[in-house]
């Protein structure tokens, strides 16, 4: 049978200073084609008028140059949302959300953690050349950011920096000490007393005597600093503080613009008011002021599921953070493991008043199954299988509250599409990423190229639900 031939990906077709790009598509391959002959800084080759390029990563970098809009810039206040494609293939899913969704919303198409990239195996400009082609195919007009998302040391903001990313997510919680959270006040002095003041360029007393009998005015109430609780915050994420500065300082030293969160989210207990309080005055004494920060909120956010706790208490907690975040500032709050919490949404939208930030991850990975479910039941049987036996190491570093023993092994096919709604199976799946794509990398992504129509439709109408809330505030 007769190939109909390379296929003009419509929403692809841009003209920029007089050039036209497209891509084209001929079965499962793509190809970018330019409407000139000779095109400086791409690699590929003359077909008549027109130059024709593959999708490499060398030409993504050509493409950023050459298309402004395609390189991550700083999105400074905006309401923004990060996508965290794990496969690379999402991207124009989650563009066809933005534009379903409407607003001013500003996305972060490349948003992968270190954590999430060594169990990929992919890299941080692997992450962003990905996002690049899932932008340009999917004909995103507006500007793009880009998250090194999670960053634990100095060495892996250099491998992010030099891919080029414009957001850093700083991630002190291994040096957060849960002891504070019940120690006795003795205890608390004592451990505040054993910082490393020097790189706080402070002291203790000096600490205190900054803050001791502070009051906060917000819109509808007060916080005061009194030495007790300032003793044990400090002795919570005193450490914490010190390790965000380190980071924090290298970035500068590499002269890259830039923009950047910090996240105490993966910690054991929720970040009280005079924690936020301090933690983000400090940072601001000492000349770094985050874009964003993520603290911890009260309740349950798990990988992949509903929130998980009372409402009432949530929408509470979001407002007197979002009131400090607004008199400290203004920052955004970031709300992390965001995926699927969607009764959160209008709630933090609201008490934000749209200076938020949304970040999903694995809940593209999970709606991209749907695709295996639908079209090849054995293999997504055989990634049922391996994240059920696996589970116990893909659980770890994630909070996770599922019943591993509630799912079946062998599941009938009217089962298969539900395994991806039921709240216990959705987490083993939403964590088991790693060892599938490692077991079954290139049957999964045959499966998914072969039917890439069905995978944006999917990834653009779970996520339309994702964004509307935020965009009638954005």
């Amino acid at each position: 049978m007769l190939s109909p031939g390379p296929a003009v990906v419509a929403d692809s077709v841009v003209r920029h200073a007089g050039v036209t790009y497209w891509l084209e598509r001929d079965g499962t391959t793509k190809t970018l084609v330019i409407d000139r002959a000779a095109t400086r800084g791409f690699d590929g080759e003359v077909a008549g008028r027109t130059f024709r390029a593959p999708l490499t990563s060398a030409n993504a970098l050509a493409l950023r140059t050459a298309l402004p809009g395609l390189a991550p810039v700083k999105l400074g206040l905006a309401t923004s949302v990060g996508f965290g494609d794990r496969l690379g293939l999402c991207t124009p899913g989650h563009v066809a959300a933005l534009r379903a969704a409407g607003g001013q919303i500003k996305p972060v198409f490349a948003q992968q953690s270190i954590r999430e990239m060594g169990r990929t195996g992919r890299t941080p400009r692997n992450v962003l050349d990905d996002a690049t082609w899932g932008t340009f195919q999917g004909g995103w007009p507006g500007v793009v950011g880009a998250d090194a998302d999670h960053l634990h040391t100095t060495e892996d903001i250099d491998r992010c920096v030099e891919a080029g990313y414009s957001f850093y997510t700083l991630d002190p919680n291994d040096h957060v000490n849960p002891e504070a959270e019940h120690a006795s006040p003795a205890r608390c002095e004592e451990l505040a007393r054993a910082l490393d003041w020097a790189a706080l360029e402070s002291s203790y007393e000096q600490f205190l005597s900054t803050y001791s009998g502070r009051t906060l005015d917000l819109e509808n109430s007060a916080i005061t600093l009194d030495d007790a609780a300032l003793i044990r915050a400090m002795a919570k994420y005193g450490a914490a503080l010190v390790q965000t500065l380190r980071l924090y300082r290298h970035l500068v030293a590499t002269r890259r613009d830039f923009e950047f969160e910090v996240a105490v989210d993966e910690t054991d207990y929720p970040t009280k008011p005079v924690e936020h309080v301090v933690i983000l005055s400090e940072l601001k004494r000492l000349g770094a002021s985050p874009i964003s920060f993520a603290p911890r909120f009260v309740g349950g956010f798990e990988k992949g599921v509903e929130y998980i706790g009372n409402l009432a208490e949530l929408r509470d907690d979001f407002e007197v953070h979002a009131a400090i975040a607004r008199v400290l500032g203004p920052y955004k709050l970031s709300l992390h493991s965001g995926s699927d919490k969607f009764s959160t949404y209008p709630l933090i939208a609201a008490a934000t008043r749209g200076l938020v930030h949304l970040k999903t991850a694995g809940t593209s990975w999970a709606e991209a199954l749907r695709v295996i479910a639908r079209y090849d039941p054995e293999l997504f049987r055989g990634v049922v299988a391996l994240s059920i036996r696996e589970f116990a190491t893909n659980r770890q570093s994630y909070r996770l509250g599922c019943d591993v023993s509630a799912i079946p092994v062998r599941p009938r096919a009217a089962e298969l599409d539900d395994l991806l709604t039921r709240p216990d199976s959705r987490q083993v799946l939403h964590v088991g990423y790693g060892a599938a794509l490692r077991a079954y990398h290139d049957r999964l992504y045959e499966c998914w190229t072969a039917h890439e129509d069905d995978l944006t439709e999917i990834i653009r109408d779970h996520f339309v639900k994702h964004l509307a809330p935020f965009a009638e505030w954005a």
